[in-house]
């Protein structure tokens, strides 16, 4: 009995696929007989020479692109065949229709007939293309095949796989009204699973999307956005996006698009400008007075996304001159002061100090327009950022140290060093380094306490926090009370021996070697560093040749000496 079940549902199924097929046969054979007495018709018509004859030629293809497409594989498994064989149909019996008119010359006038011959002439065209995407992008095979993705969602596999993969396939097939209804399907099947859905676009997929950003339906337009927006966002089609000319599109869109339109293009553009390539090429398509104008007049969102375009744009160090000339200085000045959000204002805070990472003019161009107040100003916050305060290491040395003094340097730097995250420390540090061009400087800077948040420093895990810090402690110990402040601090010893450290990765040895030089002049001091084994560091560091370790080795070695024949 199972096994005459399992017959009878076979033979069932059989005669279900065979009823199935049927009609997609019938309309392939419809086609191919449709053809030639098309073509026979065509030849025929004597008005409109040069129109028929483009037609005729265009007729003359299509025997060969059918004939292609019914020897797929998958010819008999895609609805995709069979809407195409229904298009070229209607297409063909047009085309009957009209050489009856033209044949017979019962046409109203020849301005709408020569109208409707173009029209026929495109969707032959249309015809023809179609046919060639659905044999050379792989749409059929792609669209017929079983899911077998490992680790999907019980949601995914209960998506019918090769439902999306048809629907990514209209995409490029049909008139705009079709790619509308597969995009409208799309952005519903992606709000439930993005993930995976992405995961199995192509390339002619993709490209087919952009071309949906020049669509004169705001709608689609719109809905084409959403689609790439999450394509860009997921990392995974960058490439291809760019080279499918998205760029051009996305800043069309946020000069004129619709409110969704501009946030979805920011963004996009957002995660594209992550490359330095594609930053140069926003700035080559023109897309910098856009952004700019969006941190002017955007909400938070488009804000916050075009500031960290520009931020992105702005690492490029061949483009910050055109930037500049484009205005970016006042506005991210401003954004700085007032930005909508606090990502706006950290945005503008690194643009900043790209800009004045290597160039002199723009440095003095930040100062003029008021930008060291507002970085300074900025500063105050709970946690100071390492942008901030890089913009400000950057511009120190743009200034009079009268001026830097009267904004308010010296207790911002301090703040810095207490509360700034790691990478704003190592910043200020910096900045102490650049601004210890005088003994009266120095001499401030000891008064304001930075030199136990410096010691503090030393322990950082960080290596260039570590290397920077010491080298601001070596340049402010020059002056002796500030050497004086060094000794009183009982970390300072065993924090700058451990420095000594002669592994490679320890590029702070050589400013330890300074600064226990300059304090080599204390027995103290020195018992110090011996009981902390810096005589066995030194050994190593004289061996590499380190500049000072020589000289303070012999001395604390004396040191030794002296102490042992003491003590006899």
């Amino acid at each position: 009995m199972v096994e005459e079940a399992g017959v009878d549902r076979g033979s069932g199924r059989a005669a279900e696929a065979a009823e199935a097929a049927e009609p997609l046969e019938l309309w392939l054979l419809q086609a191919q007989k449709l053809v030639p007495l098309t073509l026979e018709k065509a030849m025929e018509v004597k008005v409109f020479p040069g129109r028929w004859k483009m037609i005729v030629s265009k007729l003359e293809q299509l025997p060969s692109r059918l004939s292609d497409l019914s020897s797929h594989p998958c010819f008999l498994k895609n609805a995709l065949c069979k809407e195409q064989l229904q298009a070229v149909l209607k297409t063909l019996k047009e085309a009957i229709a009209l050489t009856e008119l033209c044949l017979g010359e019962k046409f109203e006038g020849k301005l709408r007939m020569q109208s409707d011959l173009d029209s026929l002439s495109g969707k032959l065209d249309l015809n023809l293309r179609d046919c060639g995407l659905l044999i050379k992008t792989g749409v059929l095979g792609e669209a017929t095949l079983p899911l077998s993705v490992s680790g999907c969602s019980s949601q995914w596999e209960s998506t019918d796989y090769s439902s999306i993969k048809e629907l990514l396939a209209r995409l490029q097939i049909g008139h705009m009204e079709s790619k509308h209804r597969a995009l409208d399907s799309l952005v519903e099947i992606l709000k439930e699973d993005d993930d995976n859905v992405l995961s199995i676009f192509g390339r002619n997929n993709v490209a087919a999307l952009v071309q949906l950003l020049t669509a004169t339906s705001p709608c689609i337009r719109e809905k084409a956005i959403t689609v790439i927006c999450l394509l860009a966002e997921s990392g995974s089609c960058e490439n291809w996006l760019v080279s499918e000319g998205v760029l051009p599109s996305l800043i069309r869109l946020i000069e004129s698009g619709s409110a969704v339109g501009k946030e979805k293009a920011v963004i996009s553009l957002q995660r594209l400008s992550m490359s330095a390539e594609t930053a140069r090429a926003i700035v080559g398509h023109g897309g910098v007075q856009p952004l700019i104008e969006l941190c002017k007049t955007g909400d938070s969102v488009t804000q916050a996304a075009a500031a960290c375009t520009l931020k992105n744009i702005s690492v490029v160090p061949e483009v910050r001159q055109t930037l500049a000339e484009k205005g970016i200085i006042r506005v991210m000045i401003r954004l700085v002061d007032c930005g909508i959000l606090l990502g706006s204002k950290e945005y503008a805070a690194e643009c900043l100090q790209n800009l004045t990472a290597s160039n002199d003019a723009l440095r003095k161009s930040v100062v003029s327009e008021g930008g060291l107040r507002c970085i300074l100003t900025y500063l105050d916050g709970p946690l100071p950022q390492e942008s901030a305060v890089g913009a400000l290491r950057n511009l120190v040395n743009s200034v009079s140290k009268e001026v830097l003094l009267s904004l308010g340097f010296l207790p911002r730097l301090v703040h810095v060093l207490k509360s700034g995250s790691l990478g704003a420390q190592q910043a200020a540090a910096s900045a102490i380094c650049r601004v210890c061009n005088s003994p009266e400087m120095k001499k401030l800077i000891g008064e304001a306490e930075c030199i136990p948040l410096l010691i503090k420093l030393l322990e950082a895990k960080s290596n260039s926090v570590r290397e920077v810090s010491t080298q601001a402690m070596s340049s402010l110990m020059t002056l002796s009370q500030n050497c004086r402040e060094v000794k009183r601090d009982e970390k300072s010893i065993p924090n700058l021996v451990q420095l000594l450290d002669p592994s490679p990765h320890n590029t702070a040895k050589k400013y330890a070697v300074a600064c226990l030089g300059l304090l080599s002049s204390s027995r103290k001091c020195k018992r110090l560093m011996i009981s902390y084994g810096a005589i066995g560091y030194l050994k190593k560091l004289s061996e590499m040749d380190t500049p000072g370790a020589k000289k303070l080795l012999d001395k604390l070695e004396k040191g030794k000496l002296r102490s042992l024949f003491s003590r006899k």
